[in-house]
């Protein structure tokens, strides 16, 4: 590999391959990618796109599929449902989601970027087709833009942006869905917006937004904002399995000649056709190695694949594999460090599943009202007033009693006795009665069950303030 960098210019290492030296903007325009890792990837990306299109509007007993409302702070994974108490699995969930991207990034490089990540999704598979169905290949969108004003170029340039903010405009609409849920979100599109312009705003805010993204700063998400990008650098190492350019096979790289016999002059397979440049979405040569604009898309591996058939060469000059494998010609290798990613993200997925599990489907927390002393019940009994607070985490309206599990003892309601509703919180305030003889010290420790029927579903411990005789 040193050999092989001492015969490259590494300038292109100091800046942003879109940025000139003068700071400014380097537009590109990818060739349009067509194999069959573009084909795999096209497949992958129409099922997360259904995914993203018909999550919020699939309903498990009536709840969506997926929601993410921060505002109440309600969230529902795959029909699971998450509060505020549930914070723990959530973020362990979030956590073991880190751990996983980290172990892949670490084994198989960016994997995520060039095949699950949205921002690449949406601006590869759907803005890119149209803009490649109204503008043509990339040649033809060179000539557009360099030539004068025209009826015919007024037309596509008005076509592509009208599109292009249409598809934001029903993209910011399916994101609020997500925030909001889809019975919300409704009420505020058919609906006068004056009576909803919160709402209203947010989605014009999102379709400005996405448009801007996608019409305009584009690849400039991957190489100066993702910090996911970023942090590549820090966790690939030779042994990380990446689109890379086998360089001991291809070098050194130079045109094809007829009839020429490219062994004997010490030439590689790399006939220096630029194609995989053309090919690639964030401009960058693959050839120069692991850059952190890459986003492991595979367009070049399909480009170069085609060119090698072309002159009669075996494919895989560019292709998945790490530094390592180019140099010794090795296959993958389970490194100390792929083990212990592996093993932390089992134990973060078995803890989940198992704290899932054990979930309890009631959550009750029962504090003593803040201020208030024990009341004098007469004939040697006393009285605490407590606030309650009954998270129902099922979809069933539950009847629920309350009774002194420690200690004989009587609980009286404050009002009615709660109703507490399906996936909801029930408040609600409640005087538990001891006699003086099961009062031990000024703070004595009771537990309280909670009972649906004669069903035990839950148990408070808390604490009762009386006189000590």
């Amino acid at each position: 590999m040193e050999e092989y960098n001492s015969h490259i210019d590494e300038s292109f290492r100091d800046h942003i391959s879109t940025v000139d030296a003068a700071g400014k903007r380097v537009w590109v325009y990818p060739k349009k990618p067509k194999g069959f890792f573009t084909t795999a990837r096209n497949y992958v990306s129409y099922a997360f796109l259904l995914l993203f299109i018909t999550a919020p509007f699939i309903r498990i007993k009536g709840d969506p599929l997926i929601l993410l409302n921060v505002l109440e702070r309600k969230f529902i994974l795959f029909g699971i449902i998450f509060w505020p108490q549930d914070f723990h699995l959530f973020l362990l969930a979030m956590i073991s989601f880190v751990v996983f991207i980290v172990l892949f990034t670490v084994v198989y490089g960016r994997v995520f970027c060039g095949w699950a990540c949205p921002q690449t999704i949406f601006m590869e598979m759907v803005f890119r087709k149209i803009e490649y169905w109204i503008e043509g290949d990339y040649r033809s969108q060179i000539a557009l833009n360099k030539a004068p004003l025209s009826l015919d170029k007024f037309f596509k340039k008005f076509s592509k942006h009208f599109i292009f903010f249409t598809f934001s405009f029903i993209i910011s609409n399916l994101f609020l869905t997500y925030i909001i849920g889809t019975d919300e979100w409704w009420k505020i599109v058919s609906d006068n917006p004056l009576n909803h312009l919160g709402g209203f705003v947010a989605i014009l805010i999102f379709t400005f937004v996405f448009y801007g993204v996608y019409a305009r700063f584009r690849e400039q998400i991957c190489t100066t904002i993702c910090p996911y990008g970023r942090l590549q650098g820090v966790m690939l190492d030779k042994k990380s399995i990446n689109v890379a350019y086998d360089y001991v096979r291809g070098e050194s790289r130079a045109h094809l000649k007829r009839g020429e016999d490219r062994e004997a002059a010490g030439k590689g397979d790399c006939i220096d056709c630029h194609q995989c440049v053309h090919v690639c979405p964030t401009g960058i040569d693959i050839r120069n190695g692991v850059q952190m604009e890459c986003i492991n898309c595979t367009a070049c591996i399909d480009e170069c694949d085609s060119i090698m058939d072309k002159i009669g060469k075996p494919r895989g000059l560019i292709r998945y594999t790490s530094e390592e494998g180019i140099q010794n010609k090795t296959g993958f290798i389970w490194t100390k460090k792929v083990i212990g990613y592996t093993i932390i993200l089992v134990v973060l997925l078995l803890s989940f599943t198992a704290l899932l599990i054990t979930r309890p489907d009631v959550e009750t927390t029962i504090l003593r009202t803040p201020g208030m002393l024990y009341q004098d019940q007469g004939n040697d009994h006393y009285s605490n007033l407590y606030n309650f607070k009954v998270v129902n985490k099922t979809r069933d309206t539950l009847p629920i009693t309350f009774k002194i599990t420690s200690h004989a003892g009587e609980i009286k309601l404050v009002g009615h006795i709660p109703e507490i509703v399906p996936n909801a919180i029930s408040e609600g305030a409640l005087f538990v009665i001891l006699d003086q003889k099961d009062i031990h010290s000024i703070k004595t420790p009771i537990t309280i069950g909670i009972y649906e029927g004669s069903k035990l579903i839950d148990e408070v411990s808390t604490s009762f303030v009386g006189p000590v005789l």
